[in-house]
């Protein structure tokens, strides 16, 4: 293992590393450009599948907070269009939800699922995050895949487990996910993982070039790893196949995922309940540094508070959005923290009213906290504007 990553992961195993420092050691290890790596699995054919159905609340969990509960119907029903969200109390249990057991896409947050089973192999030591992978011209995505432009000639990319974890818990890169999910051996062995921890609401539906590829109304090709090409095939459809293709999709994602499957995978996960305190800590650290959505629920975060998080974002057409979602574990300067899942199926709202929803349900999280006493030194966070969504 590199000096790096020893020192990193020992320090993961002998204590909690805070979010801040990790930032710092990750950060300056991005600037150094240490992208290492050399071994290569032949790329799979990976079918869509679907994970349990929706969870069962424990019966021995409190209710949830009447007053939380009453402004998250608030929020949604000020927002106007289908929305899911979930709120869980990770030590107590509680979970306040709107749509909670309902199924929404996920897009780029099942990526957390790949994440998992990935750290659950490298438990069992049948992965290592410091072994090589090589990642040739087949090994492309679409979309958002900054990896792509440095596989190059016959050698390709050469890089360890730990960047591709990095790449795509941060940076939300699609060939790192994809990669991921072949070296843990495939889609099902995800959903197998997801099952063996007993989590339920929750699915992969498989790489994410061919999840997307589908959606848009075409099969997976190598030549779409260039992004243009996709685009251009996908340009070039009837407007009706696309029309039943995002249908197909949004009445059955196999991304799917429900607002409380997601929250209580979560709280397991920060209580230590799905991986060594090592593999834990890892993870956590990496949602904590992730780049994407700085304006979905990061912009709600209050001072002293921090978040550690996934965001997802699908196609746009015909005006709408699919699939913006935003979920994490919003912890309190008390330590306190809460598993949120934020996440809209289908939406032609402007990005910042999607914006104002996630702050909104952000800082309503936040005047709980102080309202219900954990915060009273910091006064109520009843301010005018607070859960505004509109």
């Amino acid at each position: 293992m590199s000096g790096f990553l020893s020192r990193t992961w020992r320090r993961a195993s002998a204590r909690p590393v805070t979010l801040l420092a990790t930032s710092i050691v990750l950060l300056a290890a991005t600037f150094a450009g240490g992208w290492w790596g050399a071994a290569r699995l032949t790329p799979q054919k990976i079918a869509y599948t679907k994970g349990p159905p929706a969870p069962v609340r424990t019966r021995d969990a409190p209710p949830a907070p009447a007053e939380l509960q009453a402004t998250l119907e608030r929020i949604v029903q000020g927002y106007g269009e289908p929305v899911g969200i979930a709120v869980s109390d990770v030590t107590s249990g509680w979970t306040a939800s709107v749509a909670g057991r309902e199924t929404f896409p996920q897009q780029s947050v099942s990526k957390l699922w790949v994440a998992l089973a990935v750290m659950q192999a490298v438990d069992d030591h049948r992965l290592s995050l410091d072994q090589n992978v090589v990642m040739h011209a087949e090994d492309r995505s679409v979309f958002y895949q900054p990896l792509a432009s440095r596989i190059r000639g016959p050698n390709g990319l050469t890089i360890t487990l730990a960047d591709l974890m990095r790449h795509a818990l941060i940076e939300s890169d699609n060939a790192a996910n994809d990669m991921l999910i072949r070296q843990v051996g495939g889609a099902g062995v995800v959903t197998q993982a997801i099952a063996d921890k007993h989590l339920a609401g929750l699915a992969v539906g498989g790489t994410e070039r061919d999840v997307q590829t589908k959606t848009a109304g075409l099969e997976w090709r190598p030549e779409y790893g260039q992004t243009w090409i996709f685009k251009q095939a996908r340009a070039k459809l009837p407007d009706d196949v696309r029309d039943q293709a995002l249908a197909n999709y949004l009445a059955n994602p196999p991304d799917g995922a429900t607002p409380d499957g997601i929250t209580t995978a979560l709280a397991a996960l920060k209580r230590g309940e799905l991986l060594s305190r090592a593999s834990t800590d890892f993870m956590l650290d990496l949602m904590g540094e992730a780049r994407t959505g700085v304006m979905r629920l990061r912009a709600g975060v209050e001072p002293g508070w921090s978040l550690a998080h996934k965001t997802g974002t699908g196609p746009d057409w015909r005006g709408a959005s699919v699939g913006i979602n935003d979920v994490g574990l919003l912890t309190a300067p008390d330590g306190r923290t809460y598993a949120v899942a934020v996440m809209v199926r289908e939406t032609k709202q402007p990005p910042s009213a999607r914006h104002r929803l996630m702050i909104g349900v952000a800082r309503a999280i936040e005047a709980y906290w102080r309202d219900s006493g954990s915060g009273a030194a910091g006064g109520p966070l009843r301010a005018s504007g607070v859960v505004q969504t509109d």
